[in-house]
């Protein structure tokens, strides 16, 4: 019988994480976990966790007489991170959904803020970054230079959480990237319940 080795060690669940906003140009984290100021946190994120996306189009080009590809050229490749930010009545989360500044957000002397929506927004790049954790397990995503894309629909009712459901376009870099990667590296754990090999 053909022994397959798994390591449940090196899966992953994405069991929680967070998610933090900064002004354009800000350096990636250098190690996982929480970053420093100027991040700042998204707060609660909804039980759907992170959707991390690649759209990618590709063209193939085939010979003639031939019914297989003799090469392929991508022509698109975008990266996405979709979210949905429960804490609609954080400055930072309404700066990020409305596109307004946080300074621009204060309250008057009855203790309210105001805003208006303007019907023609200017871009909204910032940097971001997002956690994903597995116990000790972990994956970030560090998003140099990214902007709100896509917005759903708010829906107020008593049997829901209102969120902000939110697609977070990356754009490159100065150096062409669009996401930098850090994750823990593990050694594979040989699991319990495979036998040791035969001695020869």
């Amino acid at each position: 019988m053909v022994q397959i080795t798994r390591a449940a060690d090196l899966a992953m669940v994405g069991a929680n994480g967070g998610g933090w906003v900064a002004p354009l140009g800000t350096p990636g984290p250098t190690t996982l976990g929480t970053p420093p100021a100027p991040w700042s946190g998204l707060g609660a994120i909804s039980d759907d966790g992170l959707k991390y996306g690649v759209d990618e189009d590709i063209k193939s080009f085939q010979p003639w007489g031939v019914t297989s590809a003799f090469r392929t050229q991508i022509t698109k490749s975008v990266r996405t991170f979709g979210l949905t930010l429960w804490e609609t009545n954080s400055l930072i989360v309404k700066s990020i959904m409305f596109r307004i500044p946080v300074g621009d957000l204060v309250a008057g002397q009855d203790g309210t803020a105001r805003f208006a929506e303007t019907a023609s927004p200017s871009p909204d790049r910032r940097s971001w970054y997002f956690l994903v954790a597995d116990g000790d397990t972990m994956s970030g995503f560090y998003v140099p230079a990214g902007e709100v894309t896509d917005r759903s629909d708010v829906q107020y009712k008593s049997e829901e959480m209102a969120g902000y459901d939110i697609k977070i376009t990356a754009y490159p870099d100065a150096s062409n990237n669009t996401v930098y990667h850090v994750f823990s590296m593990k050694a594979p754990t040989a699991p319990k319940e495979n036998p040791p090999a035969p001695k020869t």
